[in-house]
């Protein structure tokens, strides 16, 4: 299950591009801190024990902002699609015993069949789980399953208090057998054609 990290913040009061970019050249994170119908709170994160954090999908953060505590969800990290160094963090947030909705990464575990391959449709599924107890991932056992097997949402085992938040029939993951490579037939009456007419030389 999520363990509560703990992060120092700062209210952040400098906004834009540029700003942004000398927060980071100081190992700083700029974020926002959305929730509960509150004014969104522009804040500073400190950069590496972030990246520490962010390393975990859905991060249960206490967030201590000039001594205001207060719990937090990550709810999405935005990053360089070249470097993928982390410009923002959006949080939002949370209450214990409060349920949110979160998008948890699903295992598949064990061998099908022998002789068939699993076909991953989708690898995560959205559950509504305590604030404080969002696992870390689903299991699934694929264990012998043979030709034509669909493991469907509404097949995965939940943890205690979490249910699902989706289509119950949405297609994670089938079970198919490879089709077979085609004979190089054509390859092989080419080089006797071509044998055939060296001889008939």
């Amino acid at each position: 299950m999520a363990d509560e990290q703990k992060l120092s913040a700062e209210t952040r009061e400098s906004f834009g591009k540029g700003a942004a970019r000398k927060l980071r050249a100081a190992g700083k994170i700029p974020a926002v801190v959305y929730g509960h119908g509150g004014e969104p709170q522009h804040v500073t994160l400190p950069g590496h024990e972030t990246m520490l954090l962010l390393r975990r999908a859905n991060a249960v953060v206490e967030l201590d902002v000039e001594g205001k505590k207060q719990l937090t969800l990550v709810k999405d990290v935005q990053r360089d699609p070249v470097t993928q160094i982390i410009e923002h963090v959006d949080l939002i947030v949370v209450r214990k015993g409060e349920k949110v909705e979160v998008e948890v990464p699903v295992h598949l575990e064990g061998e099908s069949f022998s002789g068939t391959i699993v076909v991953v449709e989708i690898n995560t599924i959205r559950l509504s789980v305590e604030a404080t107890n969002i696992p870390q991932n689903v299991v699934v056992s694929i264990e012998g399953a043979e030709e034509g097997t669909q493991i469907l949402a509404k097949s995965v085992p939940l943890p205690a208090g979490a249910t699902l938040a989706e289509d119950e029939d949405l297609l994670l993951a089938h079970i198919t057998v490879p089709a077979a490579p085609e004979e190089p037939e054509t390859a092989a009456a080419e080089a006797e054609a071509a044998t055939e007419a060296e001889a008939a030389e």
